[in-house]
């Protein structure tokens, strides 16, 4: 990096960067036991949150020039806010975050090949769900045809990292295409009346994660609601945010805005904690742009979790669960609790499961490791923190993990795979859980 790029990117930061924000860290240290990748480095101070505002500003002030530990230290944080609960200045560490990365990918030399590869992935594939539908429509067949057992057979699969290639075999089950296409837009609700809901679909759960999708639709309607699906929605532009790409999220989040007003619904559904992380803070994506920031604040307003409506709806009082004898444990999603403060309405629902002992997970509220794609840029450090998270699950002896975002569940999967317990317990996101137990409906 040149002394002229250097300078470049200190005056964005000075400018760009929420100085006011930056000031707010009194450098108390609350933060640092919350932090996984604080712990998990042996508590070197760049590691943790505390450390990485200090850089930020150290920039903003010109007293750092910004260099590759800097971008290192902020690449290794898993984004997960588990700082954010625990501040006593109420510092937005999140928002910090995202815009130093912003600035620092803005003046990021890149080959054409890595330049062709984040155009692909954030302009040609994720916002567009026709374009998501067949690349995982094609993970579908690989799966169906046989290929992948003839991949594994031949030791094709020992050619990527053995996280990937760990991870290839706890993939869900992708629907064809076509079932794709034909799930209708609307499901009428079961019983009485209670409110009219619009789901946020998202890219991944609405491909990959289909079935978890009509679980969620079927709980929802079971729970007294019309269900919508509003067409024209997007990828909610988390990958983007947590990547340096924030314009191209404003286009996301705009876009997704203007499909959801048209809805007209009472209530706007997530079922994924990563997902409605990023949704809730609309309102702050777009505060500065006066055509679009009341109306993020009116989208961001109706947000609510699968969970919490369920139970805001007595969904566990008034329809009887039930499971075989077994241990169950919940992995909270960082997102799902540190930003939209939901973590009491998964564990309400399932202590209502008759048949199950619940048994808390300690450190459940401390990330996986899974972070977006931070297992596959940062796999050694997301590999330490998961077989952490595992030893906790073996000392709670459940046959069911469970979890609220996609991200998470394929992690925990692939910690069940590494711990070589797949025959032993599952992996399962709470809306698949709760449709199972769902006695004679």
């Amino acid at each position: 990096m040149t002394s002229s790029e250097k300078k470049t990117i200190q005056k964005e930061f000075k400018e760009e960067m929420d100085y006011d924000e930056l000031l707010n860290c009194m450098r108390c240290g609350f933060c640092l036991p919350s932090c996984p990748t604080y712990i998990e480095t042996g508590h070197q101070e760049k590691h943790s949150p505390r450390g990485r505002i200090a850089l930020m500003k150290g920039v903003a002030d010109g007293l750092i020039e910004p260099d590759d530990d800097l971008a290192h230290s902020l690449d290794v944080c898993l984004g997960c806010r588990a700082c954010e609960p625990v501040c006593p200045s109420g510092v937005q560490y999140g928002h910090l975050l995202e815009d130093a990365r912003t600035i620092l990918q803005r003046n990021k030399r890149q080959t054409v090949g890595v330049k062709m590869l984040r155009k692909g992935i954030f302009d040609e594939l994720f916002p567009r769900q026709d374009r998501m539908e067949k690349v995982t429509g094609l993970i579908g067949f690989y799966q169906r045809s046989g290929l992948s057992k003839v991949a594994r057979k031949v030791g094709f699969m020992n050619l990527f990292p053995e996280s990937m290639a760990t991870m290839e075999k706890v993939l869900p089950e992708v629907p064809k295409r076509s079932v794709m296409k034909q799930r209708p837009r609307f499901f009428e609700h079961e019983g009485e009346k209670k409110a009219t809901v619009a789901l946020f679909a998202g890219c991944l759960m609405d491909t990959m994660f289909f079935d978890t999708n009509n679980a969620t639709i079927k709980l929802l309607r079971k729970a007294g609601c019309d269900v919508l699906i509003p067409e024209n929605q997007l990828c909610c532009g988390a990958l983007h945010g947590h990547n340096g790409e924030l314009e191209k999220s404003k286009q996301l989040a705009k876009q997704n805005i203007e499909a959801f007003e048209a809805a007209e619904a009472d209530y706007i559904i997530t079922n994924a904690g990563g997902c409605s992380a990023f949704l809730i803070d609309y309102d702050h994506l777009l505060k500065d742009e006066p055509e679009w920031s009341e109306r993020a604040k009116h989208f961001v307003g109706k947000l609510k979790d699968i969970s919490r409506i369920l139970v805001e709806l007595d969904f566990q009082k008034t329809h009887r669960l039930q499971l075989p004898d077994q241990i169950i444990t919940y992995q909270d999603s960082c997102h799902l609790r540190n930003v939209m403060k939901t973590f009491n309405e998964p564990r309400i629902l399932l202590k209502a499961i008759e048949g199950v002992h619940f048994v808390e997970l300690e450190g459940a509220d401390t990330c996986c490791g899974s972070a977006g794609d931070y297992n596959i840029v940062q796999p050694e450090m997301a590999m330490q923190i998961l077989d952490h998270k595992m030893e906790k699950v073996a000392d709670t002896c459940a046959q069911i993990i469970v979890t609220a975002n996609p991200g998470c569940l394929l992690e925990m999967k692939l910690g069940v795979e590494r711990a070589h317990k797949s025959n032993e317990v599952r992996a399962m996101h709470i809306a698949d859980v709760l449709v199972e137990a769902l006695v004679n409906e």
